[in-house]
């Protein structure tokens, strides 16, 4: 929809000329001359800049004070749902234990898997929780449990905690994406959504492939006319919104800035500019390289990036599932968590892993574990997590939590508090508050600094 009707347009301007266009135009209908729309153009605003000078990666002290103040969340999703027994809970030597050991951890009295060698050495950045109960175990509802920390209410459309950070940590004058979501397969395809907090706040959802489509200029426009049409468009719309109290201008004008920021995002994600041993550490897989992808954005100051791994649901064959996705989220977590702080990132960086739920202990005929809802595991590595920290217990057998039960709402106020948004806060949808961590939930203060 156009900002102008035909009759508020003062003259009308070839599509394609840019300036040029403003050449054949005698004079806006207002009376500002040409004279007058370059000097208010030059007056500008970041919006304005060149596609180039907008790219973060190029600004060192931007990206610096960006790493100082922000707080991100990146979420490995484990779409299909892990088990905990095959990675943070182990049982060795229990008929559920199933054929791998456990081993010691860098923290005295901490044992994990020994399919997460390289995790074991980096206990000092993580926490884990070994008590979740949430009690739904069917994939659809206990992933929208997880997504937005609470049962799903009929009444109204909860936002999912991409979105929340989106809305609590955003820039309103980022140049880059709020949130951004990849997945890799059938089972991570869950795009998650905004709920009430609007579309402002919803993800930029990677489907297809993991650079975003339809970023680049066109090659039959100049960089010069590109950036004379946003001047223009800049400049027109101001001059429109002037004496016009109605929001939905702004808005207007804000999501065409958002395009703008994130046409010139783009690089972000194109791993190709990063240097060639860096990408041999993540390694080839996709898995990989969107992580990369994700410390890439984090860096340029996008506040929640979730990266979905599917196909844990390994009602068949758990083991040998397990053997391979266990070890590469070893690898990748591992050389995510070396990479985040080698950089200065890790202290303002929290990444979580989980997914809709755990698997059973027992083992079915099939040598698989089935959706498992009741005792199942998460872990939280980075900023505000107190490393070597292990909260909740199951029993021998891992069938039921002993100790420290907690639900998705108490997890995600675990979170929010990680990262300095307070758990308390309540949104208001007309009248009807919404918290944003769901009645009753508290952060697990044990496992934060």
């Amino acid at each position: 929809m156009s900002l102008f009707s035909q009759d508020q347009w003062p003259t009308r301007i070839p599509p394609d000329t840019g300036l040029r266009g403003i050449e054949n135009a005698s004079q806006l209908r207002d009376g500002t001359s040409r004279r007058g729309f370059l000097k208010a153009s030059l007056a500008g605003t970041a919006f304005a800049a060149s596609m180039h000078q907008l790219d973060i990666l190029q600004s060192p002290a931007l990206a610096s004070e960006l790493k100082r103040q922000q707080k991100h969340v990146i979420l490995i999703w484990l779409a299909g749902g892990a088990s905990q027994l095959e990675t943070w809970d182990p049982k060795p030597g229990r008929a559920t234990g199933g054929p791998f050991a456990a081993i010691q951890t860098n923290v005295a009295g901490v044992s994990i898997s020994e399919l997460l060698p390289k995790m074991s050495q980096r206990m000092h950045h993580s926490a884990i929780i070994r008590s979740l109960n949430t009690k739904n175990a069917d994939h659809g509802g206990a992933a929208k449990i997880m997504e937005t920390g609470r049962a799903v209410d009929q009444g109204i459309p909860c936002p999912d905690l991409g979105a929340m950070i989106a809305h609590e940590l955003g820039r309103a004058d980022s140049q880059v994406p709020d949130y951004v979501s990849m997945y890799s397969s059938t089972e991570g395809r869950r795009q998650g959504g905004s709920g009430f907090l609007g579309g402002r706040y919803a993800p930029m959802f990677l489907t297809e492939q993991m650079i975003p489509e339809n970023t680049s200029r066109l090659e039959s426009l100049s960089e010069l006319d590109h950036s004379a049409r946003s001047d223009l468009r800049s400049f027109l719309a101001n001059r429109f919104r002037e004496g016009r109290p109605d929001l939905s201008v702004d808005s207007h004008n804000s999501a065409y800035q958002r395009v703008r920021g994130i046409m010139s995002s783009a690089n972000l994600f194109n791993i190709e500019l990063e240097p060639m041993d860096v990408r041999a550490r993540y390694g080839p897989t996709q898995f990989g390289e969107q992580c990369l992808i994700a410390r890439r954005l984090v860096e340029a100051g996008v506040p929640f990036v979730k990266v979905a791994r599917a196909w844990w649901d390994s009602h068949g064959q758990n083991f040998e599932t397990h053997l391979e996705l266990v070890s590469e989220l070893d690898h990748v977590l591992a050389t995510l968590i070396d990479d985040l702080e080698e950089r200065g990132l890790l202290e303002h960086t929290l990444i979580a892993t989980f997914g809709e739920f755990g698997r059973t202990p027992q083992i079915n005929s099939s040598l698989g574990r089935d959706h498992f809802a009741s005792a199942w595991s998460a872990s939280l590595h980075g900023t505000g997590i107190r490393g070597g920290s292990v909260y909740g217990k199951t029993d021998a057998d891992g069938l039921k939590v002993i100790d420290g039960e907690v639900n998705a709402a108490d997890l995600f106020a675990t979170i929010f508090q990680a990262i300095g948004i307070d758990y308390r806060k309540e949104y208001h949808v007309g009248a009807r508050p919404v918290p944003i961590t769901d009645f009753g939930g508290k952060p697990i203060r044990d496992i934060l600094l």
